[in-house]
């Protein structure tokens, strides 16, 4: 069967889990203080992806009271340089690009032949609108990397906006099948008003992602109801430097960077595929 077949089957296959039901079993497992159970967990999470605690505040997986917690490590102080080149843009999250580019007339790539449409994704015309034309990139963080965000530039919150959605896999097998798949996943997005224009953060839910952590709301749960959850922050209530930690996914999944929309020179070597990781420069700010 060629390649193409296979991913199709996978993603069809994938579509008839129950991704409610099992968010929910994760997240109970994954906040269990059991410490027989959460030891477990983290031992043979660690075994199997060969995760790399050298970075980690805590190196001793027994420290951690959850499986969430350790999934959710910081990093040690001074592990990372980050909010020195306020010049640059930096990247939010360690992963691997799975696309780069421009807004063009408000679409970004999702994949070889596939793109979306910046409205759609932001649930926001009029946002979506003051980044036409704007850099984007996507970010793609494994189960074993490290899953806080940080910003890739000072920037002042304006809104957040939480939209329900599907809980597909994000990686490169449905992306390059399931058209719109960012806009039809769950997901926060964060619009910012910076020096060089306004940008967006958009964490992209996923298989297992039970929430989604902010610096500012701590965790946020989906509406009962299923509606989107908007908040305005008025009177620069939430400023952010450079560097700091803004957010993280309780599981993982993948960061949508759009703009600033006063434009970026990327990096020559920001290409698909290559392993990114918090505070490295991506390119320069316009």
């Amino acid at each position: 069967m060629e390649a193409n077949a296979l991913d199709k089957l996978m993603v069809a296959l994938h579509r008839l889990l129950p991704a409610r039901l099992l968010g929910r079993l994760v997240y109970r497992l994954s906040r269990s203080e059991r410490v027989w159970l959460k030891n477990a967990l983290i031992r043979g999470f660690t075994a199997l992806y060969s995760v790399d605690l050298r970075e980690a505040e805590l190196t001793d997986t027994e420290g951690y009271a959850s499986f969430n917690a350790f999934f959710t490590r910081r990093l040690k102080p001074g592990a990372r340089q980050l909010g020195a080149n306020p010049a640059a843009l930096i990247c939010p999250a360690d992963g691997t690009v799975a696309q780069t580019g421009y807004a063009t007339y408000g679409h970004l790539l999702q994949a070889k032949g596939i793109s979306f449409s910046a409205a759609g994704l932001l649930g926001d015309a009029a946002l979506a609108e003051k980044l036409t034309n704007a850099p984007f990139a996507t970010v793609y963080l494994a189960p074993y990397n490290y899953h806080r965000v940080h910003m890739p530039t000072a920037g002042t919150l304006v809104q957040t906006r939480f939209i329900p959605g599907k809980l597909y896999s994000v990686n490169a097998r449905t992306t390059a099948v399931i058209p719109n798949l960012y806009a039809l996943n769950e997901r926060l997005v964060c619009e910012f008003q910076s020096p060089s224009g306004p940008f967006a953060m958009v964490l992209v839910g996923a298989m297992n992602v039970a929430s989604i952590t902010t610096a500012w709301e701590g965790e946020i749960f989906p509406a009962a109801d299923g509606t989107v959850i908007q908040r305005r922050y008025d009177n620069g209530a939430v400023q952010l430097a450079q560097g700091d930690y803004m957010g993280h996914f309780n599981m993982g999944s993948t960061v949508v960077l759009i703009g600033p929309s006063g434009g970026c020179t990327w990096d020559e070597q920001l290409v698909q595929g290559k392993t990114v990781r918090v505070g490295q420069v991506m390119g320069k700010l316009t």
